[in-house]
């Protein structure tokens, strides 16, 4: 009744697109200056947020996709080009970290929502719902949502322990290394999904 193909080809895709080791940074600079406890609900509030959003995405992606009248093959075209311009980014560090502001929660937005939810993370749910015809299947790309979310609030709750860890080097190399992977993962989606369009033409 599971699938560790279906799990592990997802997780890997989630960790690349959310990448637990590049947040940490972005995470520490949003919400420097406050007290350990706040930090703490800070991550478990960005990560509750960016699990609701791709729940819903998981959960209706069908109907969506049927409501705007848009095909699986569209979705993993586009879907591919936007994970390949985030490789891009990943490659050449030109991602944006955004400031700490003090009207607005961070832990929601942009931590919970686009940071960790982006769209890339949201097309790859959406099409691993989409492939998982069995039983076994689905549970397997739930449990890998779920894994990926408790690896990110792991990795936020003990950033202040990670980042002494692996350094601004490690942080850095690993971005680099997400990017690569990345740009492979986006490349063979858009393969597939113009396969796709050629055997239904």
């Amino acid at each position: 009744m599971f699938d560790f193909a279906v799990f592990g080809s997802l997780f890997l895709t989630l960790f690349v697109i959310m990448d637990p080791p590049g947040i940490t940074p972005i995470f520490l600079a949003l919400t420097s200056g406050r007290p350990v406890k706040v930090q703490r609900r800070m991550a478990w509030q960005a990560v509750c947020v960016a699990f609701g959003v791709i729940a819903v995405f998981g959960i209706c992606g069908q109907q969506i996709l049927d409501y705007l009248h848009v095909s699986v093959p569209a979705l993993m075209i586009a879907g591919g080009l936007l994970l390949l311009l985030i490789a891009l980014d990943l490659l050449t560090g030109k991602t944006d970290e955004p400031k700490q502001t003090k009207d607005v929660n961070v832990a929601l937005v942009p931590l919970g929502m686009p940071l960790l939810a982006g769209p890339g993370a949201i097309v790859s749910v959406i099409l691993a719902v989409q492939k998982a015809d069995a039983v076994s299947a689905q549970i397997s790309v739930w449990c890998a949502i779920i894994a990926m979310h408790v690896v990110l609030w792991l990795t936020m709750r003990y950033s202040l322990v990670i980042i002494r860890v692996i350094k601004d080097g490690g942080v850095v190399l690993v971005t680099r290394l997400a990017g690569m992977m990345l740009s492979a993962i986006a490349v063979q989606q858009i393969i597939n999904g113009v396969l796709q369009v050629v055997r239904g033409a």
